[in-house]
């Protein structure tokens, strides 16, 4: 049986209609949190809830509008956009024991308090329950481990129930941020996902590995059933295509074995929690041009 339609658990605190958001940009490295969201398009049937109006939100100069050839073989314009989704009720009329919503699009390029807004309003009318961000940074980190997935919230229930992590982060940040403390201020209970995504492959392709493992953890987090399609298999290729470009570069196959030590002391069980905390913040406050500042 396909595990989207296994069984599913008891609802956590983030309760049973739960919006899981990603968006292009910074926040996004190796396109993984934005792919696992269009993994959960793609496996059931979604429909538009609200999108904002491009004109508020978006600079056009940083983000422009595409054309392109409709069904009807005519041009089309395409403008940048943000839209939450809800899942379309089952023909057979069963319901979800939990539903899914997804949030999606465009990092805006101002007016960020009032874009989260707009989507609270609408979160507090659908009566949503919960809010979950995914991000993905990149890091210091070999492609032949585990992706690592840091799981935090700054709502003391969640993080007491779900084993969650409190970032001492402070600096930058992006609106994946300014989301989620707008749930937790309209009383809608949120938690933040991060996958750890090596940087030398990050802004080259898309990494489903990484989009994998944000969709394993965020099954555990939301206590209900997510699909995965095809990415083990693509994440498979993935790591095979890379370690076949390593084995023809001898400075990139001695950078790897050099992160894999790191990563393996790091797994080791010397390594303490405050090591891994402290760790991890660090990838936090690195800002190299690349957009690392711009995380959490």
């Amino acid at each position: 049986m396909d595990r989207e339609v296994e069984k599913t658990e008891a609802p956590t605190t983030l309760g049973r209609r739960i919006i899981v958001a990603a968006f292009d940009g910074w926040n996004d490295a190796g396109e993984a949190a934005t792919g696992a969201v269009s993994q959960l398009l793609a496996a059931r049937d979604y429909e538009p809830v609200v999108s904002v109006d491009p004109e508020l939100y978006f600079d056009y100069q940083y983000t422009r509008p595409t054309v392109g050839v409709d069904g009807d073989g005519r041009r089309r314009l395409r403008w940048p956009e943000a839209t939450l989704h809800r899942p379309v009720p089952r023909a057979d009329g069963a319901a979800d024991a939990i539903e899914l919503w997804v949030l999606t699009g465009v990092e805006p390029a101002r007016a960020w308090q009032a874009f989260a807004a707009e989507f609270m309003d609408v979160a507090l009318r659908e009566d949503v329950t919960g809010f979950v961000t995914l991000g993905a940074m990149m890091a210091d980190v070999p492609h032949t481990r585990p992706i690592s997935i840091f799981a935090g919230s700054d709502n003391d229930a969640l993080r007491g129930e779900l084993r969650l992590e409190r970032s001492s982060y402070e600096g930058p940040v992006g609106v994946l941020s300014v989301l989620g403390d707008a749930a937790e201020r309209a009383g809608i209970p949120s938690a933040s996902l991060w996958a750890s995504v090596p940087h030398y492959v990050a802004g080259h392709t898309p990494s489903p590995k990484a989009t994998l493992a944000l969709l394993d953890r965020l099954e555990e987090l939301v206590a209900a059933p997510v699909p995965r399609g095809t990415l083990a298999a693509d994440a498979a290729t993935w790591e095979a295509t890379i370690d076949a470009a390593a084995a023809d570069d001898d400075d990139m196959r001695e950078y790897i074995r050099q992160l894999e030590q790191a990563r393996d002391t790091w797994d080791s069980p010397e390594a303490s929690g405050d090591a891994i905390a402290q760790a991890f913040e660090s990838y936090l406050r690195r800002s190299d041009g690349r957009g690392r500042d711009d995380r959490r």
